[in-house]
């Protein structure tokens, strides 16, 4: 539960820093320079014992094509803490996604959770009006259910053995590898020659620290850590606590960008918070509980671990 707490944090402040960071910058060539600089890892982490399937699976649904799309989106101008919000309807997409691929089914409480995150997430959606782009709000979407497919992947392919006790780490790190090139083709194809150049020239001390902060604590920390979560628990016991995530971010502009929350907002974000309570409490009164009782309750049986995942 701290874990998973711990990187929605990270993930709900990642979308301001992407927001002052990418000025200037076109927004598929500042994918590629956060993956490239994310796959420079992969000197010094061995790869991970898995398919090159598994490997491409995560780096091109959990990396460029959630990132691609949402930095997109955010450069069409959907701010940062209605971005964040938007993103969270992955937890949706990967239940969903889950139960019909894995054959995951949520418990009463998880559903319960996510019910009350999703209530918490339409009150603030109402709560922002209609100024959003529609282009960008659909943009978020689309990589809110990229992202889905991607933690599908990584809770099937179950535990990343790589050496030692990467784990995790070399899938994140390996699967990185996959998204610079495709993302800098996309580059080239949708925002032109000219805006690249541009952009690179525009690429200063700002740009830089925000794809340290992107690359280094959210990729290779954040997704390891929820890569890792991932294989060990079922996808609708980890996924909600993303919710958290918007509650950050909006946090984050306000103080930072000077956009205030609505009441709409705030009373949403107490809803948000209230879901993931009550997933990831009664899912740990109920591990709690398996321990001292003479007949363990059942649990999902575990997805099969042939191979790895990580993101």
């Amino acid at each position: 539960m701290v874990l998973a707490a711990a990187v929605a944090t990270f993930w709900g402040f990642n979308f301001v820093v992407i927001d002052w960071g990418m000025d200037g910058i076109p927004p598929l060539l500042f994918v590629a320079i956060r993956f490239a600089v994310v796959a420079l890892a992969a000197v010094v982490v061995p790869r991970p014992r898995t398919t090159w399937r598994t490997i491409i699976g995560v780096g091109l649904f959990m990396s460029l094509g959630q990132f691609g799309l949402l930095y997109t989106s955010m450069a069409l101008g959907l701010q940062p803490g209605l971005a964040a919000l938007v993103l969270q309807a992955q937890a949706v997409f990967t239940i969903l996604i889950a139960a019909a691929v894995l054959r995951e089914r949520p418990t009463a409480a998880q559903l319960i959770g996510v019910g009350l995150g999703i209530v918490g997430l339409s009150i603030v959606a109402a709560g922002r009006g209609g100024d959003a782009p529609a282009l960008a709000v659909a943009l978020a979407l689309a990589a809110a259910f990229s992202w889905g497919i991607g933690n599908v992947i990584s809770r099937r392919a179950g535990t990343v053995t790589g050496q030692g006790r990467l784990g995790s780490l070399s899938l994140t790190v390996w699967s990185a590898i996959v998204v610079p090139i495709p993302a800098l083709g996309l580059s080239f194809a949708v925002e032109g020659s000219n805006a690249i150049v541009a952009g690179l020239a525009a690429f200063g001390w700002q740009s830089a620290l925000s794809t340290l902060y992107t690359a280094g604590l959210c990729t290779i920390i954040g997704y390891s850590i929820w890569n890792a979560l991932l294989a060990r628990n079922p996808s609708a016991a980890v996924v909600p606590w993303t919710l958290l995530a918007p509650v950050v971010a909006m946090a984050s502009a306000a103080l930072l960008l000077g956009q205030i929350p609505t009441p709409a907002e705030v009373v949403g974000g107490v809803l948000l918070v209230g879901g993931v309570l009550v997933t990831g409490l009664r899912s740990r009164r109920r591990a709690s509980g398996a321990s001292v009782a003479p007949v363990p309750a059942p649990v999902p049986a575990p997805a099969p671990a042939p191979t790895l995942r990580g993101g």
